[in-house]
């Protein structure tokens, strides 16, 4: 029999062919998600889209929290992209908040509208800066307090379970933090989902948004981890297309992200 080998950027566990338990999944009720950005119909948050539980883990809804997830290299343990998480885990949230209704495009400017707040902890404190502050240009949000967003994140992961913090110093000196997946699983389910959204079969129309704004966000930031240099290359045309769907926080986060790298450079 031949066995498959596992996608780019996959954990050691899964690159061993080991099967670390099974997939199953249930339903839950919730509110219905408006139509998404740029005239593509949102699904629903819980109604007739799965929840996916990995042996006693589940796969976490937010955004945010699976891009961070997707950041994390089993290879080096560690996360990577360091400098740039933070405005790619921001450019998460307010995607979130935006294909929930909570927030809309307005010129250019975010603004909020009056739909129930979140449950997400993290995307309802993004969400009350937001009404705090009144409409401001999309990359003005990204570029704010990222690492603190980072940190919620990073700490509602760990309240769920789904990775261990441990604080540790640099050099004996700097502290920092050391994290750990406590389900690999998780993340292998993850990396596999934002590769289906690249299948050629998959109509771009149909893959669901909140998958394609994982892979967009990733590919924008260079996240090796998701997508290999080769892949973001090959898929360059499909990328587009489900960023347009996705919408302007996209263009937000690549244009933050350049003059990051221009004054950097400069």
């Amino acid at each position: 029999m031949t066995r498959r080998s596992a996608p780019a950027g996959a954990d050691p566990a899964a690159r061993r062919g080991g099967r670390r338990g099974s997939v199953r999944t249930a339903r839950r009720l919730g509110p219905r998600l408006p139509a998404g950005p740029a005239g593509a119909t949102g699904r629903a948050r819980g109604v007739g889209r799965p929840v996916v539980a990995l042996g006693n883990a589940g796969v976490p809804d937010s955004i945010a929290a699976k891009v961070f997830l997707l950041a994390y290299d089993p290879a080096k343990g560690r996360l990577t992209a360091r400098s740039k998480l933070g405005k790619v885990v921001r450019a998460a949230v307010l995607v979130d908040v935006l294909l929930q209704g909570n927030l809309v495009d307005e010129d250019g400017h975010a603004r909020v509208t009056n739909a129930p707040a979140p449950a997400d902890p993290v995307a309802a404190a993004v969400l009350e800066e937001l009404r705090t502050a009144g409409p401001r240009r999309w990359r003005h949000w990204i570029d704010r307090r990222g690492g603190a967003t980072v940190r919620q994140v990073r700490d509602e992961l760990a309240r769920a379970r789904l990775i261990k913090v441990e604080p540790r110093r640099v050099l004996g000196i700097f502290p920092a933090d050391r994290i750990t997946l406590r389900h690999p699983l998780v993340r292998r389910h993850l990396l596999q989902s934002a590769h289906d959204t690249l299948r050629p079969s998959r109509l771009v129309s149909r893959v669901d948004l909140r998958d394609a704004s994982v892979v967009v966000l990733a590919s924008t930031a260079d996240l090796r981890t998701v997508l290999t240099k080769d892949q973001r290359t090959r898929h360059k045309d499909r990328l587009g297309q489900l960023a347009v769907r996705v919408g302007p926080v996209v263009s937000a986060l690549k244009k933050s992200l350049q003059q990051s790298q221009y004054s950097a450079g400069g």
